[in-house]
């Protein structure tokens, strides 16, 4: 029972996971900026994301626009949107492959194949989180290193959006996933592997060494007729 708990804790975990890389991959908030005019109640604030872009009026207006063209991103851009998607098919994997290998599903019957599917549900969410941590450590070593970059202009620098904060949280999360799936798999190995039986004992008396044929004679027992040298003896009467 306590290792289903286990299992059970690592799954929900990794769903959590997986639902907050959707979020923070569908979600505008990557980058995010506030221009303040000259009237302080005039703010308008511009948002991007991985798949459109936001701008927001004080006045209450929310404008968003999808980019039209994939090839015209800029790289990084490019190479972030597809860790993302990576990221969510490997949790979308990893959550099926670890519901199949769980104690409390009927997929699959023989316990050795149920642990080995659930350590590959518990790898795929690592490799999960791995591939959303590149994604949001990158976005904001660039976010960082534009803020502070003497040369663009102030209106043209952004700062870290609330999506990656999210995708912090969700590496998090399908990191714990991942190692406590592995955690259990590894428990339920040990207990179904049989203990080691150390090679038996020789039972069998040794066998008795081998002597010389003089040693042999001299212990042979003499026959009974010389045990006794004073009996008759046959030459005496001829």
């Amino acid at each position: 029972m306590a290792s289903m708990g286990v299992e059970l804790l690592g799954f929900f975990l990794g769903l959590l996971g997986f639902t907050g890389t959707v979020v923070a991959t569908v979600l505008p908030q990557w980058w995010s900026t506030a221009f303040v005019g000259s009237n302080i109640m005039s703010v308008t604030a511009y948002i991007k994301g991985l798949w459109m872009e936001c701008v927001w009026h004080s006045t209450g207006i929310y404008q968003c626009q999808l980019y039209r063209s994939m090839l015209a991103l800029p790289p990084d851009m490019q190479a972030c949107r597809a860790l993302m998607v990576v990221s969510c098919l490997s949790s979308v994997v990893a959550s099926v492959i670890a519901a199949t290998g769980m104690k409390c599903t009927r997929f699959v019957q023989r316990s050795q194949v149920k642990s080995r599917l659930v350590l590959s549900g518990g790898i795929c969410f690592l490799c999960a989180a791995f591939l959303c941590l590149v994604t949001v450590c990158w976005t904001t070593y660039s976010v960082v290193m534009q803020f502070y970059d003497p040369f663009l202009p102030g209106g043209v620098k952004y700062e870290i959006g609330l999506s990656v904060y999210l995708g912090f949280a969700s590496t998090c999360l399908s990191l714990t996933a991942g190692l406590v799936l592995c955690w259990s798999s590894r428990g339920v190995d040990s207990r179904r592997r049989p203990p080691s039986v150390p090679p038996s004992a020789n039972r069998h008396a040794p066998a008795p060494l081998y002597g010389s044929p003089d040693t042999l004679k001299d212990n042979h027992t003499p026959p009974f007729c010389c045990f006794s040298n004073s009996g008759y003896n046959l030459d005496n009467y001829f």
